[in-house]
């Protein structure tokens, strides 16, 4: 496993190092100066050139790119041009929004998906399995953007249960956290809890059609020890996977529900580099994306030996 695991990093560092050189030479057909952007309509050319040498921009395209990856192994992932702040102060400051919104949208999916999969599955052609599948389609079919502004309007604007927008940290106030994750986290939930629940319908279905759930059954073991013994377990394993791309996506941000919201995740920090042409930025927050994309796959395949020993980690 340890050395799986060190192989594991040495590809990751490999696949990081790709993604820099990627994004790097994408910013460069970006059309337009980002420096004249940060210093606007009014600027003396003293001014530009020193903010152009300050960020490096004077030196040929492969002596810049080599001068990050030298400061990115340090942890300096340059200035921002907008604020003048370091990139790597700023990306870790949004980190914590993020991640509360993903944890939370995740956990609210699993709590609705997995019930919901399961009964699906098992009184499958029942009600209930196609009350389930119409919400799949439902979940999959509608734009998450105007779940969240139906959201806002019946729960904000009509009953006034809850904030429409804002952010308030975990560790200031549970409370107002509470109130102001569960509009943007049930709106992301709720799509990824219709993918979930289509997986774990489909998973459990061709487990509950092999021999060995059969003669358990003929045993005369009840429906739950079946399903909870025998089926749910090996049913697991291509849903952990899209757990897995889910939550890594939702850790990349939603950029388009952190607007909506006001929520300062990533995906909000990414939006507003992109406006701004705030390369340093943009590329600390491609970067950070990609390392949690890389550290989610790693757990999963780690999770993989453990809820199934016939599978090995080389």
């Amino acid at each position: 496993m340890a050395r799986f695991v060190l192989r594991r990093l040495l590809q990751s560092g490999v696949v990081l190092l790709g993604v820099t050189l990627v994004v790097f030479l994408l910013l460069q057909l970006v059309p337009g100066d980002p420096v004249r952007v940060a210093l606007g309509t009014r600027f003396d050319p003293q001014t530009y050139e020193a903010l152009r040498a300050r960020a490096g921009l004077d030196q040929p395209l492969v002596v810049q790119y080599f001068d990050y990856l030298r400061r990115a192994l340090t942890g300096d992932l340059g200035v921002s041009f907008r604020s003048g702040r370091p990139v790597t102060e700023i990306v870790l400051e949004r980190l914590p929004a993020t991640l509360s919104l993903a944890v939370t949208a995740v956990l609210f999916a699993m709590l609705v998906a997995f019930p919901l999969g399961i009964l699906s599955a098992i009184r499958s052609g029942s009600l209930i399995d196609h009350a389930a599948r119409v919400f799949s389609q439902f979940g999959v079919s509608v734009p998450d953007f105007w779940m969240g502004i139906m959201g806002i309007l019946l729960f904000a604007g009509v009953l006034g249960w809850l904030p429409p927008s804002g952010y308030v940290a975990l560790t200031e106030d549970p409370g107002k956290w509470a109130s102001h994750v569960a509009l943007p986290a049930a709106t992301v939930g709720l799509v990824t809890a219709s993918i979930l629940t289509r997986f774990i319908r489909s998973s459990m279905l061709e487990v509950l059609s092999e021999d060995y759930v059969r003669t358990a059954e003929a045993k005369g073991l009840r429906t739950r020890v079946v399903v909870l013994r025998h089926v749910l377990r090996n049913a697991l394993i291509p849903v952990v996977t899209v757990v897995a791309v889910q939550l890594a996506s939702l850790l990349g941000g939603v950029i388009v529900i952190e607007v909506l919201f006001a929520w300062p995740g990533i995906g909000r920090l990414t939006y507003d580099a992109v406006q701004a042409r705030d390369y340093p930025v943009l590329q600390g927050a491609v970067l950070l994306v990609a390392a949690l994309f890389l550290l989610v796959n790693l757990l999963v395949d780690i999770l993989y030996a453990r809820l199934d020993p016939r599978i090995t980690v080389k």
